[in-house]
């Protein structure tokens, strides 16, 4: 019996792109600009960074003006994520943007090396980093002739997934290490909330020896990004709608508006981030030419 042959199925990229809106890379891609137009909006009324997630030092000079302008150039950014004709230039000042960010974490792992909270804060800023990595690598629309080009590669692309795997071992491992705080932040509501604190905590180094060692890394992303997607649903949305608990405030203090705002954004961005991650990798398919 002759195999039966196939036509392959002609390009359908160009004219789902034919639109005003963008459509690849979605929805991780509308999902980033949403956290990211949100954080430079809360700088913009709060004439102040993302505090501990964004540490800028005071000492900085023009620093309130700095913080304007950074809020400023993170919603242009998010708004030109959105548009075909400007996602281009827009992924083109997030990825250099994120790679700031990174470098701002840096100090804190040179300052106390043998903590573990420094490699939890670098890691939390690297999931931005890889999915912006991976948006830059997809969308970017680079000559072939740009000395970056090699940014675009599928070698880059897998470089960014194993970056997002290293450092998210250090976040899960932070669930055990300061496990008081992660049994805090775990809802009330659940029985056990030691047990729970295990749970994510080895789920998440599970997500990041996937990754990093290409051990089903496609489940290993989306099982990363569902675990921030729970996070901001179960943790940051009641606390912005109706404050933060108790348990809440003894983690990150009495404040009712500016800091439940600013924990929702920075983890749903990472959430929309690792979702772009889990979307580049591609599926393996069983091997069916005998």
């Amino acid at each position: 019996m002759h195999p039966v042959r196939t036509t392959p199925r002609p390009q359908t990229a160009s004219v789902a792109n034919t639109g005003l809106f963008e459509t690849e890379q979605q929805p991780a891609l509308a999902l980033a600009a949403i956290g990211l137009f949100g954080l430079g909006l809360l700088g913009l009324v709060c004439g102040d960074f993302a505090l501990l997630w964004q540490p800028v030092a005071s000492w900085i000079p023009a620093r309130t003006a700095l913080a304007y302008l950074t809020g400023a150039l993170e919603c242009a950014t998010a708004l030109g994520l959105l548009f075909r004709a400007t996602r281009h230039w827009a992924v083109r000042i997030l990825f250099p943007g994120l790679i700031l960010w990174q470098l701002l974490k840096v100090s804190d792992i040179l300052a106390a090396p043998t903590v573990e909270g420094s490699y939890l804060s670098y890691g939390e800023t690297a999931i931005l980093l890889a999915g912006g990595w991976i948006l830059f690598a997809r969308l970017a629309d680079l000559s072939p002739a740009s000395p970056f080009s090699f940014v675009t590669s599928e070698k880059s692309v897998r470089l960014a997934r194993i970056y997002l795997g290293l450092w998210i071992i250090p976040i899960g491992l932070s669930h055990i290490v300061y496990q008081d705080a992660a049994v805090h932040l775990i809802p009330m509501w659940l029985p056990n909330r030691a047990f729970f604190a295990w749970l994510t905590g080895l789920g998440q180094i599970a997500s990041g020896l996937g990754l990093a060692f290409n051990v089903l890394p496609r489940a290993a992303a989306y099982a990363e990004a569902a675990q921030l997607w729970l996070y901001t649903l179960l943790l940051w949305v009641p606390a912005v709608l109706f404050g933060p608990n108790t348990d809440v405030q003894a983690v990150f203090g009495a404040d009712h508006t500016r800091m439940p705002w600013t924990a929702l954004l920075v983890t749903w961005f990472p959430a929309a981030c690792a979702l772009a991650v889990a979307h580049n990798i591609a599926l393996r398919h069983p091997d069916r030419s005998a």
